[in-house]
C-alpha cells in the first residue's frame, strides 16, 4: 500500500528479510495471553514495549489483542490493523547523563478488536484457556461506575461494564474453575486503582442479580493488582517526516517515550514468573506496599513540577526544560527538590535522592517541551497534595518555614491576580502580560475578589495574604495557623510588586 507521499506503509510486506519480520512470524505462532484495554499513546509506549523486550528474550512467548475503550479510538485500531499491528518506538532522551535515541519495530498485537463492531469476538476472548492477563490504560475518568442495564447481547460503553461482563462468560464457560482467574492490571493514574476496579465490577455483578458464586469467584480467584506507572509517553513526533525518509515507509502508529520507565505492582514477587518483566532486566518491583512509591513521586515529581509552574510562568519562563537551564531557578528549583521535598518522603535518604536525580535528569531532556502552561492546570489542588505535606514535614524536622516552597506559594497567590475575558480567566506575569490560567472556577473568582479589593486600597498586603492563605475553600485548613508562614508568603509577594513597579 502507497500513501500519499509515495511511501510504502509500515507493514509486514515492508520488513521483508529483517529481523523485525522473523519476530513478527514468531509472534503470530504465539498465544494470545494478554487483553489490552487501550490503543493510546502510553501503553504502546509501556506495557507493549516490555512485553516485546521480555518476548524477545524468550521469557514471555506471548501475543495481545488489543481492543480500544471508546468509540472514538476506531480509528487508531483500524490503522494498528492495516499495519499489520507494528509500529516503532523512539526513545529519546538522557539516562545517566547520556542522550539516548534508540527506534524499535514493536511487534507484539496478535490480534485488533473493535468491541463496538465485533462484540461477540470480543466477549469469546474471555473462553481462551491461554489468555492470563488482563491490562487497561483509560484515563482515570476510565475506572468509575455507570449503571448499565443487563443487555450482554450489546456493547458496553465503560471499561468496568465490558470486564465485569467478560469474567462473567469466563466464569460460565469454565464452571467457576479456579485456575481460571485472571490477573488485571490497571494502569490507570488512580490511586488503589485495582481496588476501585474490583468494586466497580462487584457493583455491577450486583447490579444485574448475577450468582453468589460469581462474585466469590471474581474476588477469590482473579488478581485485581493495584499499581503505579512512570513514565512519559510524547506519542506522534514533530519529525515524524524526517523518520519515514530515512526509512522509505510511514508509520501512522510511531509514537515517542522517554528512557527512564518504573513500574510498582502490588503483589508478591512470584507473581513475576507470570509477568516476567524483573527477568528481563526492567524497572518493574513487586511490592507489599505502593505508598512509598506513590508519595515519592507525587512529591518529588509532581510537587517540583507544581513548584516550577507557578515560579516560572510569573517569571515569563514557558517550559520545563527552560527552567531547568534558568541560571537562577534552574539551580534554586534543584535545591528545593533535594533540601524541602525530599525529607518528606518516608523513604531512605539516599533513596529518595537518587529518585530526585533522575527526575531533574527527566525534565532537562532535549526531546521534550513540556509546557508550564500544562502543568499549571488546577494548580490550587494540586499544590494541596503535592506540596503542602512537604511544607508541614519540613516546618516539623527543621522548626522553619521551607523557603521555596514558600516563595512557590506566593507566585501561585501572585499568579492568580485573575481577570476575566470572554469566559476565561488569564493571570499576571511580574511583568504585566496576562496569561491563560485554568483552575476552579470558585476558587479563581475568590482570588479576583481579594486582588480587587487590594488594588482598591481597601486591603494591605498583609491582609491579602492574611484573607487568602485563611480561606478553606481554597486549602480545606487555615494556612495562617502555620507558624511563620504568613509572613515568608507576605515577604515574598513584596518582593514581587517592587518588581512590577
Amino acid at each position: 500500500m502507497k500513501t500519499d507521499a509515495g511511501r510504502s506503509q509500515l507493514g509486514r510486506h515492508a520488513l521483508e528479510g529483517t529481523d523485525a519480520a522473523r519476530q513478527y512470524d514468531e509472534l503470530k505462532t504465539y498465544p494470545v495471553k494478554v487483553l489490552q484495554i487501550g490503543e493510546g499513546n502510553f501503553l504502546r509506549g509501556f506495557v507493549d514495549w516490555m512485553v516485546d523486550e521480555c518476548n524477545r528474550k524468550g521469557l514471555f512467548r506471548g501475543g495481545i489483542a488489543v481492543t480500544q475503550p471508546r468509540p472514538s479510538g476506531k480509528a487508531k485500531l483500524e490503522q494498528l490493523s492495516s499495519q499489520d499491528g507494528i509500529y516503532t518506538l523512539l526513545t529519546r532522551g538522557l539516562l545517566g547523563g547520556k542522550r539516548i535515541e534508540e527506534e524499535r519495530l514493536i511487534t507484539v498485537f496478535s490480534r485488533m478488536i473493535d468491541p463496538y463492531s465485533a462484540w461477540a469476538e470480543f466477549l469469546g476472548l474471555a473462553e481462551s484457556p491461554d489468555l492470563e492477563i488482563v491490562v487497561s490504560n483509560t484515563t482515570e475518568a476510565g475506572i468509575r461506575y455507570e449503571q448499565v442495564a443487563w443487555k450482554p447481547e450489546e456493547p458496553i460503553a465503560s471499561f468496568p461494564g465490558k470486564l465485569a461482563l467478560l469474567l462473567y462468560r469466563r466464569y460460565e464457560h469454565y464452571k467457576g474453575d479456579p485456575a481460571k482467574g485472571l490477573l488485571i492490571l490497571p494502569c490507570e493514574l488512580l490511586e488503589r486503582n485495582g481496588d476501585e476496579l474490583l468494586r466497580i465490577v462487584l457493583q455491577h455483578a450486583e447490579d444485574w442479580k448475577l450468582p453468589a458464586s460469581f462474585s466469590s469467584w471474581v474476588r477469590n480467584h482473579n488478581r485485581f493488582l493495584n499499581s503505579l506507572v512512570d513514565r512519559i509517553v510524547t506519542g506522534f513526533p514533530e519529525q515524524a517526516e524526517t523518520y519515514y525518509d530515512r526509512w522509505g515507509y510511514e508509520d501512522r502508529m510511531l509514537n515517542a517515550t522517554e528512557p527512564y520507565h518504573f513500574w510498582a505492582i502490588e503483589g508478591e514477587p512470584a507473581l513475576g514468573e507470570r509477568l516476567p518483566f524483573h527477568m528481563a532486566g526492567l524497572n518493574v518491583q513487586w511490592v507489599e506496599d505502593l505508598t512509598p512509591f506513590q508519595t515519592r513521586k507525587v512529591r518529588l515529581l509532581n510537587g517540583t513540577h507544581t513548584l516550577m509552574a507557578a515560579i516560572g510562568r510569573i517569571h515569563g519562563v514557558d517550559e520545563v526544560k527552560q527552567v531547568t537551564e534558568h541560571p537562577v531557578w534552574g539551580p534554586k528549583l534543584k535545591a528545593a527538590m533535594e533540601q524541602e521535598l525530599v525529607p518528606s518522603v518516608p523513604i531512605s535518604r539516599e533513596e529518595a535522592l537518587g529518585y530526585a536525580e533522575s527526575v531533574w535528569e527527566r525534565f532537562r531532556n532535549p526531546f521534550i517541551r513540556h509546557k508550564l502552561a500544562d502543568i499549571s492546570m488546577n494548580s490550587i489542588s494540586k499544590f494541596k497534595v503535592r506540596l503542602l505535606p512537604s511544607l508541614k514535614g519540613y516546618v516539623q524536622l527543621h522548626g522553619v518555614i521551607p523557603p521555596t516552597i514558600a516563595e512557590g506559594l506566593a507566585a501561585l497567590i501572585r499568579l492568580y491576580d485573575v481577570i476575566r475575558r470572554d469566559g476565561e480567566w488569564f493571570g499576571q506575569r511580574l511583568d504585566g502580560q496576562r496569561v491563560p490560567v485554568k483552575d476552579d472556577e470558585e476558587a479563581l473568582a475568590l482570588f479576583e475578589g481579594t486582588w480587587a479589593r487590594y488594588r482598591s486600597g481597601e486591603l494591605e498586603l498583609s491582609g491579602l495574604a492574611s484573607d487568602l492563605l485563611g480561606s478553606e475553600k481554597l486549602w480545606d485548613e487555615n494556612l495562617n495557623a502555620i507558624t511563620g508562614l504568613h509572613e515568608a508568603v507576605c515577604g515574598y509577594l513584596q518582593e514581587m510588586e517592587l518588581v512590577e513597579r
